[in-house]
C-alpha cells in the first residue's frame, strides 16, 4: 500500500462512526489523473483509498477521518454518507471515458481490502453499496461490469440468493416496488407514481443486483431479487 496523502478531508462528527462501505469508479481518462484530483485542494474531491488496474492501493485519508467522495447521499434513513462511510475509488474510465471490465489484480485488491475493513469495523454486508446506491440521481458508479456477485462469493456485500422461476411472477404495483425499494434503504419515496426518483432507483438496484438487463422496470425478478437480499440482511 502506498501512502498518498490527500488535503482533502476533516473529522467525522461527533459520535460518527464507520457504518458503510462505499464503491466507486474514477471515471478519468487515468489512474494518474484521477490521483492528482483525489489529492488536489481545489477539487474538494477525495476517497480513503484509490485502486489501480494493476492492484496498486494508495491511501489518500486516514480512516478515521471524512473523506469527500459520497456527496449529496442517503441510504437506509441516513443522509450525507461521508459521515459514516469509507470511500474506495477504483480506476475505470467509467461510462463517460468508455465503461470497461474491471481486471483481474484490482478486483483482488479491492477484496482484500474490503475484506479488512468490514472486519476491522464490523461493517454489515448489505452497508457494502455502490455510489450508484447511495445517489441514484447523480451517479452510476461503479458501474454494471462491476463483479458484485463474486465479490459476495468473498464475503464482501450481499447477492440474491438462486430463486427458480422469477419472472413468472406478477409485477409489483409502483407503490409496492417502492416500499421495498425504500425498505432496503434506497431514497424512493412513496408516491405511487413511476417518477424519476423511484426510476433512478429501479435503475441502480439493477446496476448492482441484476446487471444483465438495466431497464427501469421493477418486474417480479426485481422483486423476488430485493425480497431474497431483504431475507438475507436478517441473517448476515
Amino acid at each position: 500500500m502506498l501512502e498518498t496523502p490527500s488535503p482533502n478531508y476533516d473529522g467525522r462528527p461527533s459520535g460518527k462512526s464507520i457504518e458503510f462501505l462505499i464503491l466507486h469508479y474514477t471515471g478519468m481518462s487515468s489512474g494518474a489523473a484521477a490521483l492528482t484530483r483525489l489529492c488536489d485542494p481545489a477539487s474538494k474531491v477525495s476517497s480513503h483509498y484509490l485502486v489501480e488496474v494493476d492492484g496498486t492501493i494508495f491511501r489518500l485519508v486516514a480512516d478515521e477521518h471524512r473523506a469527500w467522495h459520497a456527496g449529496q447521499s442517503f441510504w437506509g434513513g441516513n443522509y450525507r454518507l461521508n459521515d459514516t462511510s469509507i470511500g474506495i475509488e477504483i480506476v475505470n474510465p467509467g461510462h463517460e471515458f468508455g465503461l470497461r471490465p474491471f481486471a483481474d489484480a484490482q478486483i483482488k485488491a479491492v477484496i482484500s481490502l474490503s475484506q479488512h475493513l468490514i472486519s476491522t469495523y464490523s461493517i454489515p454486508h448489505a452497508h457494502v453499496l455502490a455510489h450508484s446506491d447511495i445517489a441514484p440521481r447523480r451517479k452510476r458508479d461503479p458501474g454494471e461490469f462491476f463483479p458484485w456477485e463474486f465479490l459476495a462469493a468473498e464475503g464482501v456485500g450481499l447477492w440474491p440468493d438462486a430463486i427458480s422461476n422469477r419472472r413468472q411472477g406478477q409485477r409489483p404495483s409502483v407503490i409496492e416496488a417502492q416500499r421495498m425499494l425504500a425498505k432496503w434503504g434506497y431514497s424512493c419515496p412513496e408516491t405511487g407514481a413511476l417518477d424519476q426518483d423511484t426510476l433512478a432507483c429501479i435503475s441502480a438496484f439493477q446496476r448492482h443486483y441484476r446487471q444483465t438487463q438495466i431497464d427501469g422496470v421493477f418486474d417480479a425478478d426485481c422483486a423476488e431479487r430485493l425480497g431474497s437480499l431483504l431475507a438475507m440482511r436478517q441473517t448476515r
